[in-house]
């Protein structure tokens, strides 16, 4: 039913629990997984001289934990006997990367986690699986 699942993962436990949906899916329907980790841009400010961090330091360290992120999903795909790839993109919105990355691999399904935010903090915070339910042409799966 399904041969190409993209599973985008931000490192935090509930990712975790939506990783075992996901490699389960795989493993029943012999499909690959395609592991995602987005990273956010620089926070460029009007006053460059008074950024905390040099931007090279900024982008090394958003790509080491988001590689780490990618590469701990993908051994645990591997180590299950599924074909796994895995990337990093720079977004200022991961829904929108998501998708796009969802469309460059041919994904037949996303599966996701949501951290079940409600009320004030969901409107405040917004939620990129929200946002990935509401502009999804395909099925998305959400773990909680």
């Amino acid at each position: 039913m399904y041969k190409h699942i993209l599973f985008p993962t931000d490192g935090s436990d509930i990712t975790r629990k939506a990783l075992q949906h996901a490699l389960t899916l795989a493993r029943l329907n012999g499909a690959e997984l395609h592991v995602l980790s987005v990273k956010d841009p620089f926070p460029y400010s009007a006053i460059s001289e008074m950024q905390p961090v040099p931007p090279q330091d900024f982008y090394d360290a958003q790509e080491r934990v988001a590689s780490g992120r990618v590469q701990e999903a993908v051994a645990a795909a591997q180590a299950a006997g599924i074909t796994a790839h895995g990337e990093t993109v720079e977004a200022l919105h991961a829904w929108e990367a998501i998708l796009e990355q969802a469309k460059a691999h041919a994904c037949d399904l996303v599966v996701m986690a949501s951290h079940g935010r409600r009320g004030v903090s969901a409107l405040l915070l917004g939620s990129e699986t929200q946002k990935v339910l509401t502009h999804s042409t395909l099925p998305v799966l959400v773990v909680r």
